[in-house]
């Protein structure tokens, strides 16, 4: 029998869900996208969007649309963290910390590594995981999270987030081709790989539960 997925948060996070990848105008990740919204608390209706792997200010209206035919009470903001002088500016940080819902878009690993990586931006998403707003990342920025993430320019790791501790995540998954997964994993402090196919997310609790949600399995892979 397999193991429950535990995992050892650094955060104190409500509920922070890592999305594997999915095209949301497809219906992909309608059911990730429902449980999100379903998330949030009843007096914070606004979702702050970080744009910062993809550099599309685009990204957050056409998310926002979609998250709003889902729930006509929702409204999406558009921070724009682009490049490091962004995640220090104080009107996104507020944008962030008022928010239900912070919701970081796919793109580029290296944009979220340079910009957002011990940043004031990240403290100020881990406060707003400690007043109760859910955290979503989508692709690679769901990979972000771990102790280190995939350096998509050189095919090498990057140092990341690390609100989860020994963990790396792969995100757009195929089980047939795990090379990225194995290579993250040989990273000397890493003990859980964590494969997340596309339409499929991992919802993380603050006691480190975990809950798949979304049509599909995930890969673990532990260090022995």
């Amino acid at each position: 029998m397999s193991r429950p997925l535990e995992l050892k948060p650094n955060v104190e996070a409500r509920l922070l869900v890592l999305i594997g990848g999915g095209e949301f105008s497809f219906g992909e990740t309608r059911a990730i996208d429902e449980f999100l919204l379903a998330q949030m608390p009843a007096d914070r209706r606004t979702i702050a969007f970080l744009p910062t792997a993809s550099g599309s200010a685009e990204y957050a209206t056409h998310i926002g649309k979609h998250f709003q035919s889902i729930d006509p009470t929702v409204n999406t903001i558009n921070v724009p963290i682009y490049r490091g002088r962004d995640s220090r500016r104080q009107k996104n940080l507020d944008l962030i910390l008022s928010a239900g819902m912070v919701y970081l878009g796919g793109g580029v690993t290296n944009q979220v590594a340079e910009t957002l990586v011990e940043s004031a931006a990240d403290l100020a998403i881990r406060d707003a995981a400690a007043k109760g707003a859910v955290i979503a990342g989508i692709g690679s920025s769901a990979s972000a999270f771990g102790s280190h993430m995939r350096d998509m320019r050189s095919g090498g790791s990057l140092p990341g987030l690390n609100w989860l501790s020994h963990v790396v995540v792969d995100t757009a998954f195929d089980a047939a081709n795990d090379v990225a997964l194995r290579r993250l994993m040989s990273i000397p402090d890493v003990e859980i790989g964590i494969g997340l196919p596309t339409g499929v997310a991992l919802a993380v609790r603050t006691d480190g539960a975990t809950e798949i949600i979304g049509s599909g399995s995930i890969a673990v892979f532990r260090k022995s």
